[in-house]
């Protein structure tokens, strides 16, 4: 069994809530930050250009429905907590276009939780112990 890092994945992080909330982190905390965005419509780039190339942030374009990737970001950068904040979060676009809503919102945020589970099983009992899932969702 493997002992968690000291740091964070967050999901969503280049969108509005999910970047001011790394902007906030990384300005408060030592603690590093991988934030995994897939760039869609509400994601932005522009938004961490002040962490850009700061060794505490690592971005990573990515889909959260990746299991592959996300088995791969939690095996690698061991982190102690899941700040999961990328959703379709546009109600006229749930509307509009109800499979995105239901790709990213439902099926992603059963993909993380399903990877967080294996991880889990993987920790030691002390870093099992304090590791958490915070799941943040406009919907």
């Amino acid at each position: 069994m493997q002992r968690t890092s000291e740091m964070i994945l967050v999901t969503g992080g280049a969108g509005f809530i999910g970047s001011n909330f790394v902007l906030d982190w990384l300005a408060n905390s030592d603690e590093p930050v991988v934030n995994l965005d897939a760039l869609t419509y509400a994601g932005n780039l522009e938004n961490l250009s002040s962490v850009d190339g700061l060794s505490g942030h690592l971005f990573v374009h990515g889909d959260i429905c990746d299991r592959l990737l996300v088995d791969s970001l939690l095996a690698t950068h061991r982190p102690r907590a899941i700040v999961h904040l990328a959703a379709e979060s546009h109600v006229d676009r749930s509307i509009h276009g109800p499979k995105a809503f239901m790709q990213t919102n439902v099926t992603g945020t059963f993909t993380l939780l399903e990877a967080a589970r294996s991880y889990c099983a993987s920790l030691d009992d002390e870093s099992r112990s304090v590791f958490r899932f915070l799941h943040v969702s406009t919907d």
